[in-house]
């Protein structure tokens, strides 16, 4: 791991918080309300890492070890990208397919742990948590197909790194379409409107949030540090697809990459703030469209 590909890392970890916070933010700007401070994701981390923990007596060990689980498999999982435009921690032929199958197994843990419970609005949660998950894994894995093609490598350091900067020219309009797709998922991912609410308290309408309701104290800070370390993993995999940070210096690159990032979080709020939560028969749809939208790229790359 170089300097560059470390300080990118870091700059994820320690900025992830405030993915959802300068959402929440904007959505609370555009929609006339004076909202929380950008701050708040950490102050709300905080608080809880410093409350006492309640564990339900019909839970086993797998509900205490899912948060843990749950943060492991997202740190590996962003631990995979090239953070930096340039490098990756963590880098092998095929990771690409790696990277999803640690996103999915973090989804696991946390589903099994919802199912742990006994709770039946905690099944409810896990079976629409799953039914979603059908839909968004192929959007990823066909994204991730695109970028792959693209470049003729199967390493996401040279699809989002060296290989992506020396032909993103000539394949422009289907890495834009890619990086649409991973928009559209990366709203399924983070359980943001029009997918799901994060604000919602109605147990009827959740998923995310009503998975995790049996966790509390530094287990649920756990879980919603790695919901927010997600949301930015998937924020940095659309700034590298549509920049081409190996052609940056790393300085310039990293820049880029916080840039990115906050654009990310601002575009966010922006969906929010113009779009209802739809229907749930409707959110398959949606990610469908985030599959037409990567098959459009791979048409475009194959003709």
């Amino acid at each position: 791991m170089n300097v560059a590909s470390a300080a990118g890392l870091l700059l994820v970890l320690l900025l992830a918080p405030l993915v959802p916070g300068l959402a929440n933010r904007t959505k609370s700007a555009l929609t006339g309300r004076r909202g929380a401070p950008l701050g708040q994701p950490y102050a709300d981390l905080a608080r809880l890492w410093r409350k006492g923990l309640v564990v339900s007596r019909t839970t086993t060990a797998v509900f205490r070890a899912t948060p843990v689980l749950l943060l492991a498999t997202t740190l590996l999982a962003a631990c995979l990208l090239p953070l930096d435009g340039q490098a990756a921690p963590i880098h092998f032929t095929g990771d690409l397919l790696a990277f999803a199958g640690l996103l999915a197994m973090g989804r696991w843990w946390l589903v099994l742990g919802a199912l742990d419970t006994g709770s039946s609005f905690e099944g409810m949660g896990a079976s629409r948590e799953v039914t979603l998950a059908s839909f968004a894994e192929p959007a990823l894995l066909l994204c991730l197909t695109v970028l792959a093609l693209a470049t003729g490598d199967f390493r996401l350091q040279a699809m989002l790194g060296g290989s992506l900067g020396s032909v993103w020219h000539g394949v422009a309009p289907s890495l834009v379409l890619a990086a649409a797709g991973l928009f559209i998922v990366a709203l399924a991912e983070g359980a943001r409107v029009p997918v799901d609410d994060p604000a919602t308290h109605l147990e009827l309408t959740m998923i995310h949030e009503v998975m995790v309701l049996d966790h509390s104290g530094p287990d649920l800070a756990l879980i919603e540090y790695a919901h927010a370390l997600k949301m930015a993993v998937f924020g940095a995999l659309v700034v590298r697809v549509l920049v081409a940070g190996a052609l940056l210096p790393p300085a310039a690159s990293l820049a880029v990459l916080v840039a990115g990032l906050a654009l990310y979080a601002i575009a966010i709020g922006v969906v929010e703030s113009v779009t209802a939560r739809f229907r749930m028969a409707r959110v398959p749809q949606l990610l469908l469209t985030a599959c037409a939208v990567a098959g459009f790229g791979l048409i475009l790359l194959m003709r």
